[in-house]
């Protein structure tokens, strides 16, 4: 419930700070003394929209700041949880309007945008009067407060769930289709390039082996006659070992006349006849290697040569056409299961359609019952509102072709408001009195269905008096019972009922304009018992108060 309203520089408004109670509050006043301001301000608070003119005149900005005590449980709470400390039930809502039209807004001293403002203060209060733009007007609510008052939040919750079942498998049928589709246009080109593949059978790094087998073969040939040059000079016709080993056995003969000087000699003649032979088994073994077959190198190039030729050709690199092989594979697989799978979702489809028309056709059903349930209600409310003539309806309109997660069902409140006239929609054909009385009537049956916390009713009693404005106050005592109650009134029958009343009148402030007139301000005070009969006498009377009218005043206060 709002507990708390600081109003600073809003038009004639220059300070003013409010405490609210629970139950009926009223706010009187002569016209013109500023209750529109108010209403203005607090919906300002709550995200309403600006506007520059609101500054108070010679002011740089105007502030409205509406502090809210709020269940853990209320949507409203939830709406605005990452704003609010654990444990806190409070909600502050403050609002900056500043005189060249820029306005800012907060929530527990926290920078938000309007539109979040707006969603918390939609969960907060109801407004509704003469020129009510919100609540129970918005039609795109009827179906959720029809809802609400049926019971049927339940298999409205079914509903949506067969709903996302529905549109995710036709999500899916339609992604596959789309996959299978393009599968089959690619049919032949899949299996020409799968057949290709397998008869070339790449595996991954075969070219980078077949490249370092074919430059090691191309530079054979020229290595091999170096190699061949080399032995010819170690150990062929031109090599010096038979030199070597006449000498070695020359020098062995004369050993014994000079050993001193044979036997080094020898030995150093040994060693090296032992390491050309070492030197030309070493030749002779490369040579060996160093031989390969011609058609050896022939097949190696052609089987490189197709491998880098299909890389080329399907775009990918030679190491990935393993890869590829088995993707096109996987592809025609899936084609033949896709074939399968696409009727198999076709069915499971018809199946989620099926349960999703046949819960939102119950639900509609159940709409429709629950719709006569509220015209019954609401029509039983008027005749005291001097609406007995008037009918309410609730147009359950249902198209099974315009599928949303509510159902196929568009609900409106239409009203008639003379015998035959023709229905239409409340806000189009209900008349500001009648409308704010159709409303005072909705709220009173659907008091106990999830309303907002904070009720405010401006004007609702224009153009009724007597007994009419007397049921109009009894209606707006018994909602107060569940929730806190806001009315701005002109009729004493109202204001009798209140549990607290508030006088709003200007004042004059003390100071002068540039232009030598006499500044004036809102001001607002609760009244206490005696000032409240004073100012019921007046609303009875005018403007000359008489003790038939006092003696009035105190009826009604006992009355009520």
């Amino acid at each position: 419930m709002l507990v708390h309203l600081s109003i600073r520089d809003i038009v004639l408004i220059d300070r003013l700070d409010l405490a609210f109670e629970e139950g009926l509050t009223v706010l009187t006043g002569e016209t013109g003394a500023g209750k529109s301001i108010l209403l203005d301000a607090f919906a300002l608070a709550l995200g309403g929209r600006g506007d520059g003119a609101l500054v108070r005149h010679g002011q740089a900005q105007g502030q409205v700041t509406a502090s809210f005590e709020v269940a853990p449980e209320h949507p409203a709470r939830r709406a605005a949880d990452e704003f609010c400390d654990p444990g806190d039930g409070q909600i502050i809502l403050r609002r900056v309007q500043y005189a060249d039209g820029r306005t800012r807004a907060f929530v527990n001293d926290r920078p938000v945008s309007v539109q979040t403002l707006r969603g918390i203060g939609v969960h907060l209060v109801e407004i509704h009067g003469q020129h009510d733009d919100r609540a129970l007007t918005d039609p795109a609510s009827h179906r959720a407060i029809l809802d609400a008052l049926g019971g049927l939040e339940a298999q409205a919750d079914e509903v949506a769930g067969a709903y996302g079942a529905y549109q995710r498998l036709k999500r899916a049928l339609a992604d596959h289709a789309a996959r299978v589709e393009a599968a089959r246009n690619e049919a032949d080109f899949l299996r020409h390039a799968a057949e290709e593949l397998a008869q070339l059978a790449p595996e991954p790094g075969e070219e980078e082996q077949l490249a370092a087998r074919r430059q090691v073969m191309m530079q054979s040939e020229k290595v091999a006659r170096e190699l061949r040059e080399a032995y010819e000079s170690v150990a062929g016709n031109t090599s010096p070992l038979p030199v070597l080993a006449s000498t070695v056995r020359r020098l062995e003969r004369r050993a014994d006349q000079a050993p001193a000087l044979i036997e080094p000699s020898v030995k150093a003649l040994d060693e090296a006849i032992n390491a050309l032979e070492i030197a030309g088994n070493v030749l002779e073994q490369a040579l060996r290697d160093a031989e390969y077959d011609p058609r050896e190198l022939e097949q190696t190039e052609e089987r490189l040569f197709a491998i880098r030729a299909a890389a080329r050709k399907f775009n990918v690199l030679a190491d990935d056409l393993a890869a590829l092989r088995e993707k096109f594979e996987a592809d025609l697989a899936a084609l033949d299961a896709g074939e399968e799978r696409l009727a198999s979702l076709a069915a499971e489809l018809a199946q989620a359609e099926a349960a999703y028309l046949a819960a939102a056709g119950s639900l509609s059903a159940a709409r429709r019952a629950a719709g006569e349930k509220l015209d019954a209600a609401v029509n039983g409310e008027l005749p005291p509102l001097k609406l007995e003539r008037a009918r309410f309806i609730t147009r359950v309109d249902t198209d099974e072709n315009a599928r949303t997660a509510e159902g196929f069902d568009r609900v409106e409140f239409w009203v008639q408001t003379n015998p035959g006239t023709k229905p239409g929609a409340m806000m189009k054909v209900a008349s500001g009195g009648e409308l704010s009385r159709f409303m005072l009537a909705l709220k009173v049956v659907l008091a106990d269905r999830g309303s907002a916390p904070t009720l405010v009713f401006d004007e609702i009693d224009t153009g009724v008096g007597g007994a009419v404005a007397d049921a109009i106050g009894h209606r707006l005592a018994r909602l107060s019972r569940g929730v806190q109650v806001i009315a701005v009134t002109h009729a004493p029958q109202v204001a009798a009922r209140a549990l607290t009343h508030l006088l709003i009148a200007k004042q004059a402030v003390g100071d002068r304009s540039a232009n030598g007139e006499e500044r004036v301000a809102t001001r607002v005070a609760p009244l206490a018992h005696d000032e409240r009969q004073e100012e019921i006498a007046r609303m009875l009377a005018g403007a000359t108060i008489t003790s038939e009218a006092r003696a009035a005043a105190v009826r009604l206060l006992k009355g009520a």
